[in-house]
């Protein structure tokens, strides 16, 4: 190219400038422009993380971030992988729900050592280099859990009902994932409520396992075994969650003791909920994820900007994960929760639009439903 020729097409450019800045033309912003915030997921198969990802990817493209995200399928090397792979792609933030508290410091430490904003998002990643930790009131979950159950049972307060020493409530306690630290939270909490029983012989805990991945076959398997072993004389389950709880009742079915044993689970589901209004889970537990979601999203811009983060509190790791041992401390900020049952899976779940009338009523007889609300009512 001629120098005349370059001449001709700088000038060119710089008309096309002006022209734009008079017209009041601003370039476009591009991809690489953005500021890169990544969404890392231990897996998809339990039903809230999906719903949390598109809300949160909404919440994020709505203030101007770029998203990057991914999912682990329950494996905790790629997750470490991926949230490697987020700041080789220059991401300043990472919202983490990890598949495991501890494995996942590998990749955190070193994300929070290259000046990525870190936060553990409903699960505890066991750093002091986490930015935050959010979540619910993950111990009372475990407390409403037990009282949901012992209230079917008859218990209320002091009083125990029918149930004594010389006829104790065999009960059954399924665990979530062990590597999942909110599991040892919600143990945490159902044991509070429940251990006093058992001190007392009121109640016997005929079995104690962990459900893997929070998976409902897994569920499944380990209660038809209880099943069993114990020739189907149990007397209740507490289940910390609405998938481990709805694999349990399939087994509890095939024995005709689904609604029968009272049982307990946790999200507030829809299918959890569907199985409520039929009468058989007992009670779940309502963790708005409504709430959440805004609230890291919010919170993760304000660190971006480097604006002040009101309401976090800070925490020993110790506190956090019920072992007296660990070491650190982390900022953290709970949300709280609330049981739903079949009196009130109604107002809490299908009128505040957490779930929707057809799938919360899915199956059951027109004259058996409530009416429905306005809100929830669909589109035409």
């Amino acid at each position: 190219m001629s120098n005349k020729t370059l001449r001709l097409v700088i000038t060119t450019l710089l008309l096309v400038a002006v022209v734009a800045g008079l017209f009041g033309f601003t370039p476009a912003v591009h991809a690489q422009d953005k500021i890169k915030v990544g969404l890392s997921f231990s897996d998809f198969a339990t039903e809230r993380w999906k719903n949390e990802e598109v809300l949160m990817r909404g919440l994020l493209e709505g203030k101007g971030y770029e998203v990057l995200s991914a999912e682990a399928n329950h494996d905790v090397k790629l997750q470490n992988d991926q949230i490697d792979t987020f700041v080789a792609q220059g991401a300043k933030a990472i919202i983490v729900v990890a598949e495991d508290g501890d494995a996942a410091v590998t990749a955190v430490d070193k994300a929070a050592d290259a000046g990525v904003k870190v936060l553990a998002y409903d699960r505890l990643i066991k750093s002091s280099k986490i930015a935050a930790y959010l979540s619910f009131n993950n111990v009372e979950v475990g407390r409403q859990q037990s009282l949901g159950v012992l209230k079917a049972l008859g218990f209320d307060g002091d009083k125990t009902g029918s149930w004594t020493k010389d006829n104790p409530v065999k009960l059954v306690k399924l665990g979530g994932s062990p590597t999942d630290n909110n599991a040892i939270l919600f143990r945490q909490g159902q044991d509070e409520v429940l251990q006093p029983y058992v001190d007392s012989g009121v109640i016997t805990v005929v079995a104690d396992q962990w459900v893997e991945n929070w998976d409902a076959a897994n569920a499944l398997k380990l209660m038809e075994n209880i099943l069993t072993a114990q020739n189907n004389k149990i007397d209740a389950v507490v289940a910390s969650n609405d998938g481990t709880a709805l694999g349990a009742l399939q087994a509890l079915k095939a024995q005709k003791l689904a609604g029968v044993v009272p049982i307990s689970g946790q999200d507030a589901t829809a299918d959890g909920c569907n199985s409520i209004v039929k009468g058989e889970l007992t009670v779940s537990i309502l963790k708005d994820i409504r709430n959440l979601s805004p609230l890291a999203i919010d919170l993760v811009d304000k660190l971006l900007k480097g604006e002040t983060v009101d309401g976090l509190k800070e925490y020993t790791m110790a506190e956090l994960t019920n072992n007296k041992d660990a070491q650190g401390n982390v900022m953290a900020y709970f949300l709280p929760v609330v049981q739903v049952n079949k009196d009130n899976v109604y107002e809490l779940v299908v009128k505040s639009g957490f779930q929707s009338y057809d799938d919360v009523y899915r199956d059951i007889p027109d004259a058996d439903r409530p009416e429905r609300p306005a809100e929830a009512t669909p589109a035409m």
